[in-house]
């Protein structure tokens, strides 16, 4: 079981063609809120880096913090690219009410110095396969916004690989935040069950769960 899950409801048919059309505009706010709160995150990253190496663990409050940060940056960036046309929460906290949802396993108990010392130089794989993600999602995403303006849907064809990008992009942001020491799976399907006690059964039996 992968510690970080990404889960989202497929949203098919009945697209609002009007948001969709505005969707960049829209989403300013949340993406202007995102961006403090990334800010913010990094800085707190840098500080459990150094408290990791020097003591092996993670600091409770500051993973709870970027933890909340992963799970506001995932939806805004789901919302931004057409996954939902719900309004996305302004926080952190955890909404498995919501189409999109992120799990989040409870921090180690440990974590391995090495592993977090060497993370910028170990995680380069990381960073690359992040962009080739990046650059599917962004392609399906402008495809997606223009079948939902002429048809006011969402094919399945485009939602799969939007919603398997973004899973990884997810990850990946959770391994650079130090929030897992382990590589993000690269397919949808080799994530495992969603992180027990992060999202609700109701909530995680909507959706395909990774």
């Amino acid at each position: 079981m992968y510690p970080v899950s990404y889960a989202a409801d497929p949203a098919l048919e009945g697209r609002n063609r009007l948001t969709s059309f505005f969707r960049i505009i829209v989403s300013l706010p949340w993406y202007i809120v995102a961006s403090i709160y990334g800010w913010v995150a990094e800085i707190a990253a840098i500080i459990a880096w150094f408290a990791i190496v020097f003591t092996g663990r993670y600091p409770e409050g500051i993973y709870n913090f970027n933890a909340g940060y992963l799970r506001m940056y995932s939806r805004t960036y789901s919302f931004m690219h057409l996954m939902t046309d719900e309004w996305p929460p302004f926080g952190g906290e955890e909404a498995p009410g919501y189409p999109i949802r992120i799990g989040i396993a409870p921090p180690l108990d440990t974590y391995s110095r090495l592993k977090t010392g060497l993370r910028l130089i170990i995680g380069i794989p990381v960073m690359l396969l992040a962009i080739v993600q990046a650059v599917i999602l962004w392609v399906c995403a402008l495809i997606a916004w223009f079948a939902i303006l002429f048809t006011g849907k969402l094919a399945e064809g485009l939602f799969s690989p939007m919603r398997a990008a973004l899973a990884y992009l997810t990850r990946a942001t959770g391994y650079f935040l130090l929030l897992t020491e382990d590589y993000p799976p690269f397919s949808y399907e080799e994530a495992g069950p969603v992180p027990t006690g992060q999202i609700s059964p109701e909530a995680a039996s909507r959706a395909p769960e990774v």
